[in-house]
């Protein structure tokens, strides 16, 4: 009873206490932030959310060249010498002096073709240009005459039917020779005396055409490759450059590289690539001496240097050392002796060693007389005395005409000091 006493006695307290309590003031101002606590575990990653929807397609651009090759245009094509030169006028009035363009020309209504420096008047007895369809080369050697069935012109076994330019070092040439008389002789080759040539077919529908082409003799495309992609889009598409020896190699070499072909006394000509072959020059690119678009006639007509560099620049030593007087007193030069004229192209006189064209051969061996194999089909790989010296050394040379041995006994250690060199 006592207990229950005690209860209710607090519940009235209770409730004595909270009647009491007055109405809940205003809230008063923030207290000062205090320092915040340290970070908590990071939780689960949760899964990926759905990707948003795709945006609108931006606005069509206009279809560039690779984007046209892609929907089936057609692959690069041949647009002719012409067409690069209204871009490249200075480089095409150049090349257009040099002989590359001229190995193959057109006869248009019966007018002969025309050439920077040489003239071509006269064609094959019995023949009229009427008769002729093209003319091979004219430039500066010889010309060689096709007729309308595509057919070089050669004639019956008496006729002569090669014209040959004078020659005015040899004080020869302005003949008629005979081409491969009696025979009938296709003209076959295109592959070095046109552009975009295609050994399928026959030019212009005449049988003794061998292949086809895009242009006569060698253009500009046929080292730089089809030029319309280029000429229409320009900054989008580089003309091909190949400055590797190999590249001209391709037409100025007649057969193997290992071999440099000969007839009657002298080096076959365009074998430039197969000469080099055999000495260390192999390793320097042609257009280190040679500009590709100027030809060494055309800058010889105009009084220019014929290269680009000099002997003298890699052969510096050599060029201080001649130990020969006469030859320092009539100035002669590096290549009179390491790069006779041992070839021919249309004229030569065995007798005196000397062809029209320079060789590019260089090495001579200074106890080495002879320059071919016994049967005078191949060249040696260096330079012989006879056609080093006896070019000039001969009966009807400059020099006094020499012996076997006093020509080795000249040319050992020619460019040796016989002192050494002081500074």
């Amino acid at each position: 009873m006592k207990k229950y006493f005690w209860i209710v006695l607090i519940l009235i307290l209770a409730l004595a206490v909270a009647g009491c309590a007055g109405a809940e003031g205003e809230q008063g101002p923030p207290g000062p932030e205090g320092a915040q606590g340290p970070a908590g575990e990071t939780g689960p990653e949760g899964p990926e959310g759905p990707a948003g929807p795709q945006g609108e397609p931006g606005p069509e651009g206009p279809p560039g060249p690779a984007a046209e090759a892609a929907m089936g245009f057609e692959p690069p094509v041949y647009v002719g010498a012409a067409t690069c030169g209204e871009c490249h006028q200075e480089t095409y009035d150049v090349f257009m002096k040099s002989g590359h363009p001229y190995k193959l020309n057109a006869v248009v209504d019966g007018q002969p073709p025309e050439y920077p420096f040489t003239e071509v008047v006269d064609v094959p007895e019995g023949y009229t240009w009427d008769d002729i369809a093209y003319v091979i080369g004219g430039y500066n050697w010889k010309a060689r005459f096709i007729g309308h069935d595509g057919f070089i012109i050669t004639g019956d076994e008496e006729a002569t039917t090669q014209y040959n330019f004078w020659n005015e070092e040899l004080e020869m040439g302005d003949n008629w020779v005979a081409y491969h008389a009696g025979e009938e002789k296709p003209y076959n080759c295109g592959t070095c005396h046109t552009t975009g040539y295609s050994p399928e077919g026959n030019q212009e529908d005449r049988p003794g055409f061998i292949g086809t082409w895009e242009e006569s003799g060698i253009q500009c495309e046929e080292c730089h490759g089809p030029g319309s992609a280029h000429s229409d889009y320009p900054k989008s598409f580089e003309m091909k450059i190949d400055r590797d020896a190999e590249s001209c190699g391709a037409c100025h070499r007649r057969g193997d590289v290992e071999q440099v072909n000969a007839s009657g006394g002298f080096i076959k000509h365009h074998e430039q690539y197969e000469e080099l072959f055999q000495g260390k020059h192999v390793t320097i690119d042609c257009v280190t001496c040679h500009d590709p678009h100027e030809g060494v006639i055309q800058l010889r007509r105009e009084g220019l240097p014929t290269t680009r560099t000099s002997c003298e620049n890699c052969h510096n030593e050599e060029e201080r050392t001649q130990n020969n007087e006469i030859h320092e007193q009539l100035n002669v030069e590096c290549i009179d002796c390491h790069m006779p004229k041992m070839v021919k192209s249309a004229l030569g006189d065995p007798e005196r060693f000397t062809g029209d064209i320079r060789t590019h051969l260089m090495d001579i061996d200074p106890f080495q007389v002879g320059q071919f194999t016994e049967d005078g089909s191949e060249s040696l790989s260096q330079i012989s005395l006879d056609f080093a010296c006896r070019h000039c050394h001969n009966e009807n040379g400059i020099g006094d005409v020499k012996t076997d041995e006093e020509l080795i006994s000249g040319a050992y250690q020619y460019h040796t000091p016989e002192e050494p060199l002081v500074p």
